[in-house]
C-alpha cells in the first residue's frame, strides 16, 4: 500500500535560486514517514513507551525536477519488505500533475531503545505496534 501526504512548498524552504533547497527534500520525506506512523496509530509517545523506534540507516535521493515556492506536492511512502533486520522504503515527491521531483530510497530498521540494537524482525514489531498494519504493507 502506498501512503501519501500533501505539502505546499513554503518560501523559507527555497535556496538563492528560488528552488527548494536540497536538504528540504529529506525533511519532506521524514515528515511523510512520521505522518504514516501517526495514521497507523504509532505516535511518538507510543514509540517511546514501547521501547522501540524506527531508525534510518541510509537515505538516497535522486533529484529529477525542481520545485518552487507555492508548488503543491504529495510525498508518498511505500514499504519494501525483505528478510533480516532491515527494510526499505520508496518515497516519491511529486507535483499534483504527477511530475516526480525526487525519489527517496530509505534503508531502515527498528531499534530496541534499551539494548541499542536492531530487532531481528522489524515486520513483527510494526505489526505489534500498529492499529493499521496495512499502511506498512502488512496484512
Amino acid at each position: 500500500m502506498t501512503f501519501s501526504v500533501p505539502i505546499t512548498v513554503r518560501g523559507y524552504e527555497l535556496d538563492s535560486l528560488g528552488h527548494v533547497n536540497q536538504a528540504v527534500y529529506l525533511q519532506y520525506a521524514e515528515h511523510a514517514r512520521w505522518e504514516l506512523l501517526r495514521a497507523a496509530g504509532v505516535g511518538q509517545d507510543k514509540l517511546l513507551s514501547s521501547g522501540f523506534a524506527p531508525v534510518v540507516l541510509e537515505n538516497n535521493i535522486r533529484y529529477q525536477r525542481e520545485l518552487r515556492g507555492g508548488d503543491e506536492i504529495e510525498v508518498t511512502c511505500e514499504f519494501l519488505w525483505g528478510e533480516g533486520k532491515t527494510f526499505r522504503m520508496r518515497q516519491e515527491i511529486r507535483k499534483l500533475d504527477g511530475t516526480v521531483s525526487a525519489t527517496v530510497t530509505v534503508t531502515g530498521g527498528v531499534m530496541d531503545l534499551n539494548a541499542r540494537k536492531l530487532v531481528a524482525d522489524p515486520r513483527e514489531r510494526f505489526r505489534a505496534l500498529s492499529e493499521r498494519p496495512e499502511l506498512f504493507g502488512l496484512e
